[in-house]
């Protein structure tokens, strides 16, 4: 990797195909592209003439989009001469319905912005099928009469799809409507509230149009794009990877965050780049990167072993062999952490749990250990997760109320007036569809009883359970809100009222519009605000969600599990009924919760005796918040 920028927020990154430069956080991606966006726009208006933007829709520019809303309400950004065009839209979707990119960018830019109505473009996906080809050409014709494109900015399929250019799609192809791949829907499906609901096809900018932009930013931001990116950025140019043929454009750049750039070949062995300063980090790092490459475990690694994997340096700074595995396999030792918040001293924690199942699908063996060694264990529930409950489910509720009621001469007209409602509601609801408010706490009160049942079964106190549903996210829909000093509020309340010695929360930082996101930010600008204050902090401790797992050179505490507490574990997430055998937002994942959960456990234990310490039934793993603000 090569030198920082000016500014010290993104790194130039080499030996890629196309010039690349990681940010530490996404919202300083965002602020860059919003300052290139504005720097064009300027430009252009110095000049009396227009800017054209290409733009995209979804999550990864949203912040962009916030970004150039503040840049014209605090700074007087003048997008009077922008003209837009958006890449794509879906096809047979109203502009009105929620899932439809003309409304999303309406609600997250245009109608906060001053760019003429007449220069907005945002593809039809209410053309009739017998016109989309000659709408197409429109399309495109006014693309020409604006003058082109100054500056397409781009986001990236899993596939490496750009805009919905699927793969193998043509390398001149123009506005056209396509048909969706697999892997386009199964990405969407949450935005949709089920994967059937996503629409087969949709109107898409082409490849060819794409490339006659004069200028392309391509972003791309998390872990669930590190790999496409590594295709993209190191592979050959092929129509498998439409992205890849941006390798052929004369100014293209991409930016990505760190956990999106993390699998390209000079983030996993940066040593490879050159001379490198070897700190404890990246020395435990390369040493354990070796066992892997490998295959042997840390005692067991000799001289030739560096030499073989150019390691030389490494080895003639800081060697022998046998020195540098001692080094590490105490390192890793001392992870290992049988009491989490310690044992002699009693001591309070709260666990800050995402969605009402976090906590134990991510740390309930921990929570079970905690529980066990007497400490008061305390569970904050952060959001309602109302949006992932089937409505059969809701309706099934309902009507066990009116019931129940009627059994017991409780009000029973008004209770049958809510079972009505419900019914009529979910009735005439269509696929992707919010909920009406009445149903949105119908299945509110379906998670709640569930994280209630879950926690106790952990071995958690009623009372020390809380439920925070904060309001970013009470929208009825998968888009939320952004974070605001109300969420901050309502968990440094809690963390003064309960006076922790640890907390404990969701670690899932790369997306940066995912709930679990938002919740830390919340939680570290609350724990920021408390240090302020007071002079001090309770410990941070970040878990996994039921996804991923910390690479093991990350890890800081481990804490083993046996046969039995991940039975308990099990029991526990069995509480949650209404995710159980086949969950609303399952992701590509087609293991049930419990079952990714313990193989997740089993599989860090495991790499744990693979590179030669003891060996555990399973283990669940965390890092500390070392209290910079992301």
């Amino acid at each position: 990797m090569s030198q920082s920028t000016s500014q010290s927020v993104a790194t130039a990154i080499g030996s890629t195909k196309i010039p690349t430069f990681a940010f530490n956080t996404n919202e300083d991606l965002a602020r860059h592209v919003a300052q290139t966006v504005a720097g064009i726009i300027r430009e252009r208006n110095g000049y009396g003439q227009t800017a054209v933007l290409g733009l995209p829709t979804g999550s990864t520019p949203t912040s962009v989009y916030r970004e150039l809303i503040r840049m014209h309400e605090d700074e007087g950004l003048d997008l009077s001469n922008v003209i837009t065009f958006n890449l794509d839209e879906y096809f047979g979707i109203s502009p009105e319905q929620d899932q439809s990119y003309h409304k999303a960018m309406h609600e997250t830019f245009f109608k906060h912005v001053n760019i003429p109505a007449e220069n907005i473009h945002i593809p039809n996906g209410m053309i009739d099928r017998a016109d989309v080809d000659e709408y197409c050409r429109e399309y495109e014709a006014a693309i020409v009469k604006a003058g082109g494109i100054d500056l397409m900015i781009l986001g990236i399929g899993g596939n490496g799809h750009i805009g919905f250019n699927e793969p193998f799609s043509i390398q001149n192809s123009r506005t056209r409507l396509c048909t969706l791949d697999p892997v386009t829907r199964r990405a969407a499906a949450s935005d949709f509230f089920q994967e059937e609901n996503v629409p087969p096809q949709a109107i898409t900018m082409g490849i060819g149009t794409i490339r006659e932009a004069r200028k392309i930013l391509l972003l791309a931001l998390g872990e669930g794009k590190s790999s496409i990116i590594r295709e993209t950025l190191e592979g050959e140019i092929t129509d498998r990877v439409p992205a890849s043929i941006l390798q052929e454009h004369h100014d293209v750049q991409v930016l990505v965050d760190e956990a999106a750039a993390s699998k390209l070949t000079c983030m996993v062995t940066p040593w490879a780049e050159g001379a490198t300063e070897w700190d404890t980090a990246l020395i435990k790092r390369a040493v354990l990167w070796l066992c892997d490459q490998t295959g042997k475990a840390l005692l067991k690694l000799d001289d030739d072993d560096f030499r073989k994997y150019n390691l030389h340096q490494l080895l003639r700074h800081h060697g022998p062999a046998q020195t540098l595995a001692h080094r590490v396999f105490k390192w890793m030792m001392d992870t290992i952490e049988y009491h989490p918040a310690g044992k002699e001293t009693k001591k309070k924690v709260i666990c800050f749990s995402p969605h009402p199942d976090d906590d134990v699908i991510s740390m309930g063996g921990s929570l079970i250990r905690l529980v066990d060694d007497g400490h008061e264990a305390h569970v904050a529930y952060m959001t309602s997760g109302n949006i992932a409950v089937f409505d059969h489910d809701a309706q099934r509720l309902a009507d066990l109320v009116t019931e129940f009621n009627r059994m017991f001469g409780i009000d029973i007209e008004k209770s049958k007036e809510v079972e009505t409602a419900v019914a009529e509601s979910l009735k005439s609801k269509i696929p992707g569809q919010s909920d009406i408010e009445l149903v949105q706490q119908i299945k509110g009160l379906i998670r709640w009883g569930e994280a209630k049942a879950g926690a106790i079964q952990a071995g958690c106190d009623e009372e020390n359970l809380h439920f925070l549903d904060l309001p970013f996210y009470r929208t009825g829909q998968v888009a939320k809100k952004p974070l605001g000093n109300e969420d901050v509020q309502i968990i440094k309340e809690l963390i003064e009222k309960v006076q922790p010695d640890q907390v404990y929360l969701a670690g899932d930082l790369s997306d940066p519009h995912g709930t679990h996101r938002v919740c830390a930010m919340a939680i570290f600008r609350a724990l920021k605000l408390i240090e302020e204050e007071t002079g001090t902090r309770p410990e941070a401790l970040m878990y996994r969600g039921a996804w991923q797992e910390y690479a093991l050179h990350e890890i800081e505490i481990a804490v083993p599990l046996s046969p039995s507490n991940i039975e308990k574990k099990r029991q526990a997430i069995f509480m949650h009924e209404s995710q159980k055998d086949s969950a609303l937002f399952p992701g590509s994942d087609p293991r049930e919760f419990w079952q990714r959960s313990e193989d997740r456990n089993k599989g860090t234990a495991d790499s744990y005796n693979q590179i030669g310490l003891p060996e555990y039934f399973a283990m669940e793993a965390f890092v500390r918040w070392d209290g910079v603000p992301l």
